[in-house]
């Protein structure tokens, strides 16, 4: 079963979409995220995700207020990703009702870190792997790495995490499709360390969704949408229809 999970991206205290990851072309959609969550919730959704915009930026979590309400306003588990760079704030994370969270800039620059904090945490603990022309880029997807995205899965897999969310930057919020050639490669990679894939990035329409569920890999179990549910190109029960075929 692949997971529609809508996201809810936070920046200056509303919920946003930024096109392309780059924080001048934000667009928002709603004064309150716990809005969204509760339309999200309304229209069938089974898992939410959930990015502190603010705090990928700033590289220590500013938002799990909102987090907080999110968990307790709407009867859904929660993906939490942003800013959570070291053991104290995913326990901060975990504790507001966050159930997994995603780990990124800490996870290419401490590994060890990742290590310890699966130990702590199981399967609560996820690895974002956010792509520029082929490389890792970290820090709010402002600084590109060396790293490949299927060089990080390999990596990281072999340190206990079992779920990465792959977003090709490129194409996120474009509504242009997805990134199938860049998501086909992780995904197999994925598959071989016996790892679980969310993928995020350029979904316009319900065939897109059907696209990503048809590819020729079991690892995909999930996909984050964003602006086309805020636009409407279709309804959170839609998309989860495509996803299941």
């Amino acid at each position: 079963m692949v997971i529609l999970y809508p996201a809810i991206d936070i920046r200056g205290r509303h919920s946003v979409r930024l096109l392309r990851g780059e924080y001048e072309h934000e667009t928002v959609y709603d004064a309150e995220p716990l809005d969204a969550a509760r339309r999200w919730q309304e229209q069938g959704a089974r898992f939410l995700h959930v990015v502190d915009l603010d705090g990928a930026r700033s590289g220590h979590p500013e938002n799990l207020d909102h987090v907080e309400r999110i968990a307790t306003g709407v009867d859904l588990p929660i993906q939490l990703g942003g800013g959570l760079r070291d053991a104290e704030a995913v326990r901060a994370a975990l504790a507001v009702g966050a159930d997994r969270v995603v780990l990124g800039t800490a996870a290419i620059a401490e590994p060890e870190l990742v290590a310890a904090l699966v130990a702590e945490h199981g399967e609560r603990i996820a690895v974002g792997v956010d792509a520029r022309s082929g490389r890792v880029a970290i820090a709010g997807w402002k600084r590109r790495t060396a790293a490949s995205p299927a060089d990080v899965v390999a990596e990281l897999a072999g340190r206990g995490v079992a779920t990465f969310v792959y977003t090709s930057v490129e194409v996120d919020g474009t509504l242009e499709g997805p990134d199938l050639e860049g998501l086909q490669a992780v995904a197999a990679t994925a598959g071989d360390v016996g790892g679980r894939l969310l993928y995020s990035g350029g979904i316009g329409s319900l065939d897109d969704l059907r696209k990503v569920a048809a590819l020729p890999t079991n690892s995909v179990a999930g996909v984050i949408v964003g602006r086309a549910l805020y636009e409407a190109r279709f309804t959170v029960a839609e998309g989860q229809a495509a996803l299941s075929g």
